[in-house]
């Protein structure tokens, strides 16, 4: 008899690097965002019903198997709901692909800055949203202020470092302002979005499963971590390639067809994103640890739930959580 497979944990050894590159590259496959909202649905009650051993008697393992990518794909790890398609990991390929394309592109008026910084930060906040942790709510004021505050941060860092390039004879300089921007916003924007999870702390669970308490320590860890994986996942694409634009350029024929410059751009970025992308998301376990050392020492308040809740020879001494993505 087959062993059952078990759907709530990856395919992979997520305690290795490459067991969760080779988790988020099938996760993030772009081909799942071209799925159906019904086979999504469809994807989810097989896992459900096998999850429950009421699985039809000719389910084979790799009907399973695609049907957890897809479930794992589309629908959120704390809520179980389907995610809204352009916030979703798979689609980090084609959408950040366009856009830090054009941003890379156009980069020479002021305009054109203040709206794919804009249009950047826009699509930040829900991919933000859509991968946060969700026992933490987060209000329509609070989601206001982390747009509003991410996107005038680029924007301030993106005009500011122009107008000191502006007067400089070396153009590859001018071509890492978009970088430098969105490095700036993110820095702002993902902490921002989940200021609640900072203030109130972020739901720990011990071995079991069970909830634990809130550690604050725990979601400042996590988000960290979010912070710099977004910067990884941007930084190849858009520090790389504008070194080879510059190369690029400089041959006669690619600089009389200007009109090849954006698509060039556009595809560069995707072939960096491919990789980066699962690359990025993989740097940190999702399902990461806090020990009880580190709760006692750095965070009173959730060392104090925990004492109330367990005795002190009886607190687990490692808990988890979902840092998000």
């Amino acid at each position: 008899m087959d062993e059952r497979i078990d759907v709530d944990a990856p395919l992979w050894d997520q305690t290795t690097f490459y067991g969760r590159f080779r988790h988020f590259a099938w996760m993030s496959n772009p081909m799942n965002g071209l799925v159906s909202s019904n086979k999504l649905e469809e994807a989810k009650s097989l896992v459900i019903a096998y999850k429950n051993g009421q699985e039809p008697k000719d389910t084979t393992p790799d009907q399973v198997k695609g049907a957890m990518q897809l479930y794992k794909s589309a629908f959120h790890p704390d809520t179980g709901e389907l995610q809204n398609i352009f916030g979703r990991m798979s689609f980090q390929l084609p959408g950040g692909m366009l856009i830090t394309g054009a941003m890379l592109q156009f980069y020479k008026t002021v305009p054109a800055v203040v709206f794919w910084q804009w249009f950047n930060q826009s699509f930040n906040a829900l991919v933000n949203y859509t991968n946060r942790n969700a026992n933490s709510t987060t209000t329509t004021k609070e989601l206001g202020i982390a747009y509003t505050s991410a996107t005038f941060s680029a924007l301030g860092t993106a005009i500011g470092l122009k107008k000191i390039c502006a007067n400089s004879t070396n153009t590859l300089i001018q071509r890492f302002v978009p970088f430098a921007a969105v490095a700036a916003a993110n820095c702002v924007n993902i902490p921002l979005m989940r200021q609640n999870e900072i203030m109130n702390g972020i739901a720990i669970y011990d071995a079991e499963g069970k909830l634990a308490t809130n550690s604050k320590k725990a979601a400042q860890t996590g988000i960290a971590q979010v912070v710099f994986s977004r910067v990884t996942m941007a930084a190849p694409g858009m520090m790389i390639l504008p070194l080879i634009m510059q190369r690029m350029e400089a041959k006669p024929w690619f600089k009389a067809r200007p009109s090849l410059h954006a698509p060039f751009q556009v595809m560069g970025v995707g072939c960096f994103l491919f990789v980066m992308v699962p690359f990025a998301c993989a740097l940190f376990p999702q399902r990461a640890q806090i020990t009880l050392d580190t709760i006692r020492s750095q965070d009173p308040e959730a060392y104090e739930d925990l004492q109330k809740k367990y005795s002190n020879n009886n607190i687990p001494s490692v808990f988890f959580y979902n840092k998000g993505l």
